[in-house]
């Protein structure tokens, strides 16, 4: 009985597996945003502020860090509880695939986090003027709280 349930259980990791392609999911959702904030800025690029193309730019470089974010749960944690990843001979591997340790994959996530906070902070600072006070102080912290 024992050795079937734990049969049951390593074979259970299994079920992550679907959870991590649908992040891949997620990441072509994110590329048809990327591409779509590109299409809205190109036409009106020489009508547009500087200001308003910084924002836009931010937002693609949000979009960026939390596609590469993506990436990285996804083959991580797919290796580390589910199958290593197993490639042909001479196909390109990336350099961190199989390195990384759940502790590891942890700081570089919270890093990810400041880092896409520190982007939405900056896009809110660049419009301040049209939000109230309490609430700028209350991005602060949220953001403090990440750091």
């Amino acid at each position: 009985m024992e050795v079937l349930i734990e049969r049951m259980m390593y074979a259970s990791r299994w079920l992550l597996a679907p959870i991590y392609f649908g992040l891949s999911l997620a990441l072509i959702a994110l590329g048809i945003k990327f591409f779509q904030e590109i299409f809205h800025l190109l036409p009106h690029v020489l009508e547009i502020s500087e200001a308003d193309i910084v924002l836009v730019v931010l937002s693609l470089i949000d979009i960026a860090l939390v596609s590469g974010l993506i990436i990285m749960v996804m083959f991580t944690s797919y290796e580390n509880f589910v199958s290593s990843i197993d490639l042909k001979e001479g196909t390109e591997k990336l350099a961190w695939l199989g390195t990384l340790d759940t502790g590891t994959l942890k700081s570089k996530v919270a890093a990810s986090i400041v880092a896409i906070s520190s982007i939405h902070l900056l896009k809110i600072f660049m419009n301040a003027k049209n939000i109230e006070n309490e609430k700028l102080m209350w991005y602060v912290l949220i953001h403090l709280t990440f750091v």
